[in-house]
Order: structure tokens, then sequence, then C-alpha cells
């Protein structure tokens, strides 16, 4: 079936191409067709062209700004994000937070939309549609105190503890607000980024930004798993939205001690280093050890296809483990960490050359949980203590952030938490 339209130029899109585009992730709360296409700002006249055609399947594709949840979590992968991490200003407190996040959520919901943001609108995504556009907004630690909100702060949010492996830069950590962002243009992430950071004004400064990529939509013949900069397959072993428990390892419950977080999450965000030269000078055969999956396919070394359990227990011809005691696969496994689970959504970055010629490249590791004691922190702890891939990575920068659940009709994000 193809892509068609209709009398009124209304973009049709069927499923087997969505699903061809939106990558291995799957659909999950994404809507496209009508209302994407149409309510985009330059879909449909005003993009320059002056032809009024329909866009794309992937400009179309459109993320609903309000649901139970924020979106930018269950959402597919896309091309390409900005995180950043805002702190408010000095003197600025509750009432200017408050008036920032209305903003920021008027914001972000237009964009969502594909439609322009106010008369300064600078006009950087013009003739683009929604291309799966999401902002998502969190509170780290910092902010509670400077809101006079500390009652409301929640354990979770406590300081996660040091690892050996980490190099922190404090200027590239933590923060007040935080900012996630990610699309499938590149001109469409900017455009949420500059719009964003205008309408902050005089209430909160940037602290730190980084910027990631991942596989375009559709770049490989059927959706599958993205790899990272090592070129390996990534992510083979995240938990999935039909699995069973999973809200509840992802997701805050109702009920909790912070009703505020009713349908929010817990966002690791960390920036690890690849030492790339390092890596490429081991074997094919010395990675896929170090790694313990196969590199072609992303298949346990063990065997099978990628979506096949490790065997741990299964024995080479000389009587040692196929997938060696260190291997990050066996040491990242669930059952090794106490069914430990958290939902990985990261990008890769690649900011140049360094001084020593080495590239200054590897990933914008951002994990989900309802809570980091119970995801994050004993999974890393236990790659801390002997995980093969610690040499070839170095973790530089980290931050916690609580994400609200999504916003109802009429809120804006944090409202639970700032007019409680």
């Amino acid at each position: 079936m193809n892509d068609t339209s209709d009398n009124h130029g209304t973009l049709q899109i069927s499923r087997r191409k969505l699903l061809g585009t939106v990558g291995a992730a799957g659909a999950t709360g994404l809507v496209v067709g009508a209302a994407a296409g149409a309510g985009g700002y330059a879909a449909f006249g005003g993009s320059g062209s002056g032809d009024g055609a329909a866009l794309a399947t992937v400009g179309a594709a459109r993320v609903p700004f309000r649901g139970a949840h924020q979106a930018g979590i269950l959402q597919p992968l896309q091309a390409c994000g900005h995180v950043l991490a805002f702190d408010l200003a000095p003197g600025a407190g509750r009432k200017e937070a408050a008036a920032l996040m209305r903003r920021w959520s008027a914001a972000a919901e237009r964009l969502m939309a594909g439609e322009p943001v106010g008369d300064g609108d600078g006009g950087v995504a013009r003739d683009a549609g929604p291309c799966s556009l999401t902002v998502t907004f969190g509170f780290g630690a910092s902010f509670f105190d400077r809101t006079g909100l500390a009652p409301r702060r929640p354990r979770q949010l406590d300081p996660l503890p040091a690892f050996s492996a980490d190099q922190l830069d404090p200027k590239r950590s933590n923060g007040d607000l935080w900012v996630q962002i990610g699309a499938d243009d590149a001109l469409v992430a900017f455009h949420a980024l500059r719009t964003l950071q205008k309408e902050a004004g005089g209430a909160a400064a940037v602290r730190w930004q980084m910027n990631g990529f991942n596989r375009s939509p559709g770049a490989t013949a059927h959706p599958m798993t993205t790899r990272n900069l090592m070129g390996q397959v990534d992510g083979t072993g995240n938990p999935k939205p039909t699995d069973p428990g999973f809200d509840g390892h992802i997701f805050v419950a109702p009920g909790g001690e912070q009703p505020w977080m009713t349908g929010g999450s817990y966002a690791v965000v960390r920036r690890i280093r690849m030492l790339l030269d390092d890596w490429d000078k081991l074997s094919l055969k010395q990675q896929e050890g170090v790694i313990g999956r196969r590199k072609a396919d992303g298949a346990p070394l063990t065997g099978g296809t990628e979506t096949t359990e490790p065997d741990l227990d299964k024995l080479g011809p000389d009587g040692s483990p196929v997938i060696a005691a260190d291997a990050h696969a066996r040491i990242s496994a669930p059952e090794q960490n106490g069914g430990a689970t958290m939902l990985r959504r990261p990008f890769s970055f690649h900011d140049g050359i360094g001084p020593d010629g080495a590239p200054d490249a590897g990933l914008l590791f951002i994990c989900w949980q309802a809570d980091p004691l119970k995801g994050f922190v004993p999974v890393q702890r236990k790659l801390d203590r002997g995980d093969a891939l610690s040499d070839f990575i170095r973790h530089e920068a980290s931050g916690l952030f609580a994400v609200p659940g999504g916003p109802a009709e009429g809120e804006y994000v944090g409202q639970r938490l700032l007019e409680a």
C-alpha cells in the first residue's frame, strides 16, 4: 500500500511504511495523519515551495504533548537531539519557576505540533512538520532548595554514589532544570532548543548542553536496533511496554511519598566517552569477547539471534564460559543484578577531535526508572566492579532528574509540584 492523498490533501500513511520509518523501538505514543500534517505550520502552504504538497512520512509524524507520561520516554529513538540543564537565576524562586514552566510547556506543545511559537519565531523549522519532536522536562535535586520545596524533594533524588570509573566534570553535571529534546530532523530539534532557551528569559540560564544523534529513520532495509559508535548493536535487552511489570519498573505508581510524581520517572544522564582508538586496536574476536555478543547481528556468543537469551552457563571446548565472566552482556544482565530494570534511551555524540588526535565521542546515556536505587545504581555498581568494557569508556558527566508525569489538559509540566 502506497502513501496517498485524499481530495483534501490529507496525508494517509500505511502502517507498513510507518513501522519502516520509526525504528525498532516501535510506534508507542506516535500520532500520524491528518492532525499531524494539517497542524504543521509549513506542511501545507507557507513553505516557500508554493505547491502545498503533503509532508513525507518522517515529517508528518507527531507525538502528543499531553498524556499519562511525558513524551520522550516511550517513543522510538530519534535521529538527533539535545540534552541540557538550566540553573535558576539568582533571586528566582518558586514563583519564577512556575512562570517558566508555564511558558516552556506552552512552547513545547506548539513545537511538538509543528507550529510556530509567537511572533518572535525565527522560522528555523519552516517547511518541516513535527518530525517526531519530543520535549521532556525534569527537576534536579538543587531545584527544590532554590524554590523552597525541599520537603517535596523525592528521596530518589539523593546523590548517586561515586563509581571508580567516574571522571566527572561538575560544570557539565546536575542542574536545577533538565530538558531533553529529540526529533528526526536536525533543524526541528535546533528550533526547539533555540525557542526554549529564548523562553527562559531572565529566569534561568544554561548550565550545560550536549548534542547527540542516532541512525535516521528509514536508513536500514527494515527496523532494527541501533548501533553505538563502537559499531555494536546497542539496546537489545531493553524492556518493552508489553513486558509484565514494565510500568512498575519505569514509572512512579500512584500512592507514593510524593503524589506529584505519579506517572513520572527518574532520568539518569551520563556523558560516557568512548576510547575509540583503543577499541579499534582490538580484533573482532576480542571486541566480541568484551561485549559477549556478535558484532554483526548482536546475537549472544552462545548462539541464536539478537533476541535469544544468552546461555550464561554454556562452556566452550576448553571448559571456560563462552560468555566471559567479565563480559558486558553477562554483568549487565538483569538476572545478574537482582532483576534491576531500566529503560535506556541514549544518543551518540561526537564533539570533534581532541588535542591528542582522538575523537571526543561516545554515548549520551539516558536511562529511565521508577527508582534509581533499584535501576541504575545496582547495575552500575556491578559494572564498576569488573566490566571488561570499562577499559574503553570514561564517565565524564552525570545528572539525576525527577521527571513528573505528563500534563493533563490545561496543565503545565510540574504544576502539581509548584502549585500544590
